[in-house]
């Protein structure tokens, strides 16, 4: 696999790197997040500006029609600096859209920084299983009628438009009948309950209570809306776990500066033996996530699904552990400092773990991956089990 970024990619990079550096530090970022809004409206628009907001919208429709790759470069910058803005709910619902055809009007005003999206697909009982769908859309006249409840919607209370799954028929578990809607925030019906997470993001509880919609909120088909979700929601968590990469990267960086730099018996703690060893540890980890990551990029736009599931389940669940070890083992060595908000340690730290639990745990994708064709079936699966 070539490792190497075009020319254009790194473009990317390098403008969003200024930008952080000029604009969006540490302090910053926690002005933010304890604002009334938790996000930036200027941080937001200069996100278009750089034609961040544009990358994934085909061009047609304003933008560049970039890949998933091209996300890849952005989202991993996003995770060193811990940008909070509802960037990774507008491309992944921008995805939605892209695969779905048509909505046109809707690719344009993301394109141009003007509308925000967020994805509500999971609810309380289904846990990581994006199948598991009680929300129904009831077929009324021409249009629906949409009655259910969304859980833990990242970025929910900010957007402008939410990409819906629901289901018109069949039973709660199935793949057959789950359609996928566009519905206005502001809908009658629509009530949003937004709040704070763990890791300084936000994230809204969805009620929709008799919302009305018209046949052309339909993304697809209506009742054949499972590829498209099943798709979407590994690009998703391809750019996860680019997301995750950068985050490790400046965990990693942060750690090796504070070795150098913290003083016991008269030398730099970095000289210790013990602590040099379990950096080359966390060094070994990071690389492996940083293939991982690529990889699940490449394969996220794969024409092959079964190709595409196993890429992508593979880096989630290797990412995972990556994280985890690389967030315990700078807590760690950071000593009583690392858990403390005043350092950017436990941010990162707290970040990897809501990436963790996001579309999808390390258990999960597991799971999925062992039940890949190819791997040894339903056999294998119940062994693990």
């Amino acid at each position: 696999m070539d490792f190497n970024l075009k020319e254009e990619q790194q473009q990317f990079a390098e403008a969003l790197r200024r930008w952080i550096d000029k604009d969006y530090s540490f302090e910053t970022r926690r002005q933010i997040i304890a604002s009334p809004g938790g996000v930036s409206a200027a941080a937001w628009n200069t996100l278009a500006e750089l034609g961040m907001t544009a990358l994934p919208v085909p061009e047609q429709h304003g933008g560049f029609s970039g890949s998933a790759v091209d996300l890849y470069v952005v989202m991993k910058e996003l995770g060193r600096a811990l940008v909070v803005e509802p960037y990774f709910a507008t491309v992944l619902g921008a995805q939605f859209l892209r695969r779905g055809g048509g909505h046109g009007n809707l690719l344009e005003q993301v394109a141009a920084g003007e509308l925000k999206l967020a994805c509500a697909l999971h609810e309380r009982q289904g846990r990581h299983e994006l199948a598991d769908i009680v929300t129904r859309a009831r077929v009324d006249g021409s249009g629906f009628v949409l009655d259910g409840r969304k859980s833990v919607v990242v970025h929910g209370a900010e957007a402008g438009a939410l990409i819906v799954s629901a289901r018109v028929s069949g039973s709660q578990r199935e793949h057959a009948g789950i359609a996928l809607l566009v519905v206005a925030a502001d809908a009658a019906g629509v009530t949003i309950n937004g709040y704070r997470s763990l890791d300084g993001q936000r994230a809204a509880d969805i009620v929709f209570d008799g919302v009305k919609l018209d046949g052309s909120a339909v993304i697809g088909v209506a009742g054949a809306g499972w590829d498209i979700l099943d798709a979407c929601a590994d690009y998703g968590a391809a750019l996860l776990c680019a997301e995750a990469l950068g985050a490790m990267e400046a965990l990693f960086d942060a750690t090796l500066d504070y070795l150098k730099t913290r003083q016991q018996f008269g030398a730099p703690i970095g000289k210790f033996q013990a602590l040099q060893h379990r950096m080359a540890d966390m060094f070994i980890h990071l690389e492996q996530a940083r293939s991982m990551a690529l990889l699940a990029a490449v394969k996220a736009d794969a024409a092959d699904a079964d190709e595409r599931r196993r890429a992508v389940s593979a880096a989630k669940y290797r990412i995972g552990e990556a994280a985890r070890f690389i967030g315990q083992q700078a807590v760690q060595l950071h000593g009583g400092m690392g858990v403390t908000n005043e350092l950017i340690a436990a941010h990162h730290f707290k970040r990897l773990a809501m990436i963790e639990l996001t579309l999808g745990d390390g258990d999960h994708h597991l799971r999925r991956f062992m039940a890949q064709p190819g791997f040894g079936g339903s056999a294998v699966q119940d062994a693990h089990a």
